[in-house]
């Protein structure tokens, strides 16, 4: 696990407390803050520490002690002013790291402007995630890396169980590069091609968009063995 570190999330909603408690869950310092007291409350129980305040109150924030803090999370997209004051003050108070939600474009691209580490789409990212998952019969999860190039999850069928990864040929027959497999909670990067597979596996590939969409329903017997 990586090291313990001290994160600020700003802004409870839905997006908000998800990487707030997904966040303490991974073992770091969560502090998380909103103007709803109910909110705060709700999630009190699931993050180290949490607190009703003003977010776009530069004292407040600076009585919280943010910026000792490693990285600060801008979850509150809604209120483009709030998301952009909040944003302002974060940076005023010296914190290096800022990740900020975005609600458009429009808004993503003031608070590149604003010098943020990096913006979130959640809506975008999740739209692409869904139309790739579609569109490609054999991806069980798409991940946008680049424009045209991303990451895919594949299940492994009894139809393959037992045969070696590299036997699929996956980089020959499709184009594809085997990243990463995932078996019973522990993953494994850069498989090596004799990992013998078994059912229930999932194998992470990475590829660009149009041979990720050409990929089979599944890993199974309509992939031809080599060797």
């Amino acid at each position: 696990m990586s090291a313990r570190r001290q994160i600020a999330v700003l802004g409870l909603g839905n997006f908000g407390q998800t990487v707030a408690v997904e966040l303490t869950r991974l073992g770091h310092d969560v502090l998380a803050i909103d103007e709803n007291a109910h909110i705060v409350e709700l999630v009190a129980d699931d993050v180290t520490h949490a607190v009703q305040a003003d977010m776009t109150d530069m004292a407040a924030l600076e009585e919280l002690g943010l910026a000792r803090f490693d990285a600060a999370i801008v979850a509150v997209s809604e209120s483009l002013e709030a998301s952009i004051l909040t944003t302002v003050l974060l940076k005023r108070l010296g914190v290096a790291n800022i990740i900020a939600k975005a609600s458009n474009a429009l808004h993503g691209s003031i608070l590149e402007e604003l010098g943020v580490s990096r913006v979130v789409h959640p809506e975008r990212e999740m739209g692409l995630r869904v139309a790739h998952s579609f569109a490609a019969r054999g991806v069980v999860d798409y991940f946008d890396v680049a424009p045209g190039y991303g990451l895919a999850r594949m299940l492994v069928t009894t139809a393959v169980a037992g045969k070696p990864l590299g036997q699929l040929d996956l980089v020959g027959q499709y184009r594809v590069t085997p990243i990463a497999l995932h078996r019973s909670g522990s993953v494994t990067l850069n498989p090596d091609p004799s990992e013998v597979l078994k059912a229930g596996d999932e194998v992470l590939v990475a590829g660009l968009d149009e041979d990720l969409a050409r990929l089979p329903p599944r890993l199974d017997s309509t992939l031809r063995s080599v060797g």
